[in-house]
């Protein structure tokens, strides 16, 4: 089966075709390369011992779309392809919703119109915002505290609005939590361009001397230590968790959204001194003002996940951490 990724150069996305591939799909990648490096389909092929089609486009592009539904057996799409930077969508507003949500919307008109009826979309935690309970689960209200987590929800209004006027569309949201992690081969892993916006490749670039140091945003949050504690969840454990929703809804209809974590939660401070015990690299770091739009705490209840996708995270912080360090230190500059 043919499945168009799209962003699938990027980091989820690049992990995921690894998952695809080993589940017996056939990965068609779709990426303009404004956040991803051509070179992670040498990486992918490498890997998988095979080279991915790939097609140079924006989502937004409807012709281009059009012609790769044209050009390939199309069957189900995965949609990465997306801003994701917080503290950028609160300045960026407008450009987050135009590549975010118009983006998707072109998107999923041209899948209409070439009879795919199968989507699975790469969502976030964010879209419920400050948690009104921990863990959170599915029900949680939605009210997310920051541009980039409105565009994700509002993605995932348009999906559901299509399921309820085509009873036979699939349409599911995962909800992803905090990647971190790389392959453990050590050939690819988060390769950001610029200053990175996610807090693992920040710290492995510092341990690196890439960075000066590490500035942690904010240390008097209503946390053990002052900092902000997430639920980090290995990017293997998220790509195989898009597998398991083809895998496992691929005849359903309607809308479906999952959490995907791992249930545990860790302080930027846990994170820092983990990886020093995992690597043996002391990482300086300096204090600094809190980002618009982060909340203190945000750890998943993946209960669903398991109970409908049978899909759980398999690995362990000490393994994200040592996997990321191993793909940062044999590409200290990146790819």
């Amino acid at each position: 089966m043919d499945v168009l990724v799209t962003g699938g150069l990027g980091y989820v996305g690049s992990h995921t075709c690894i998952a695809l591939h080993q589940a017996g799909y056939r990965p068609v990648i779709y990426d303009n390369l404004s956040n991803a490096s051509i070179v992670v389909l040498d990486q992918l092929a490498k890997i998988c011992g095979k080279r991915f089609s790939f097609i140079q486009a924006d989502v937004g592009d409807a012709l281009a779309l059009r012609q790769c539904f044209t050009d390939f057996s199309i069957e189900a799409v995965l949609h990465f392809a997306a801003y994701k930077a917080v503290g950028e969508s609160t300045a960026q507003p407008l450009n987050y919703y135009q590549n975010n949500v118009c983006h998707s919307a072109t998107l999923m008109s041209e899948m209409q119109n070439a009879g795919v009826r199968r989507l699975v979309f790469s969502s976030s935690a964010t879209v419920y915002g400050v948690p009104q309970y921990l863990p959170i689960d599915e029900n949680h209200s939605k009210a997310p505290t920051n541009p980039y987590g409105w565009s994700k929800l509002m993605v995932e209004q348009i999906m559901r609005d299509q399921c309820s006027a085509n009873a036979d569309w699939l349409a599911i949201a995962l909800r992803y939590f905090n990647p971190v992690g790389a392959h453990p081969s050590g050939l690819l892993g988060e390769n950001p361009s610029g200053i990175p916006n996610n807090l693992m490749p920040y710290v492995t670039q510092t341990a690196t001397g890439h960075r000066e140091k590490l500035y942690i945003y904010g240390n008097d949050y209503d946390t053990p230590d002052g900092t902000g504690v997430r639920d980090y969840v290995h990017v293997m454990d998220l790509a195989e968790g898009h597998v398991q929703a083809v895998d496992r809804l691929f005849s359903e209809q309607g809308f479906h959204a999952f959490n995907l974590g791992t249930g545990n939660g860790a302080s930027v401070l846990d994170v820092l001194k983990e990886f020093e015990l995992v690597t043996g690299v002391s990482v300086p770091y300096s204090i600094t003002h809190r980002r618009p739009g982060d909340v203190a705490v945000s750890v998943a209840s993946p209960a669903l996940a398991r109970q409908v996708l049978e899909w759980h995270a398999q690995r362990d912080l000490k393994t994200m951490l040592g996997d990321s360090w191993r793909w940062q230190s044999n590409y200290p500059e990146g790819i």
